[in-house]
């Protein structure tokens, strides 16, 4: 991967319904040249899909919450695979610290939420959660 690799991606991260002529145009290449490059990227597995963002009222009402979680020893690749997937899990991510993931979480109602959390606490090679219902949401 290249910078025009790397430009490329993040004009479709700002607007991935960008048509191939507007992306070439901004890259300055050619139209070809961006249609090669996005299918070698999608070959070798760096883009894996496009997908859209909403405004966050423009959802129905959904509790949000960030689950830290500690791992048991090298379990950390295990926890995540059984972690993906996760029909209430919105995004992974691994971090340094205290905690080895911090999971997004999403549910209709607390009802839900509580049986998301009983499960996720479950999962084998999770020592420890701590989770935070997600109040309000401010742009940095």
């Amino acid at each position: 991967m290249d910078d025009t690799d790397r430009e490329l991606i993040g004009l479709l991260r700002d607007n991935a319904r960008m048509s191939v002529v507007a992306l070439a145009a901004k890259l300055r290449i050619a139209r070809a040249t961006v249609q090669n490059r996005l299918a070698k990227l999608e070959k070798d597995g760096i883009i894996l899909g496009y997908t859209l963002r909403l405004k966050p009222t423009a959802q129905a009402p959904r509790i949000r919450a960030l689950m830290s979680i500690a791992v048991e020893g090298n379990q950390g690749p295990d926890v995540l695979g059984r972690l993906r997937g996760h029909p209430n899990v919105y995004s992974l991510h691994s971090t340094n610290g205290r905690w080895d993931i911090v999971a997004e979480l999403h549910t209709d109602t607390l009802e839900a939420f509580d049986t998301v959390l009983r499960n996720i606490r479950l999962v084998s090679g999770i020592s420890a959660t701590e989770t935070s219902i997600l109040l309000s949401t401010y742009k940095a």
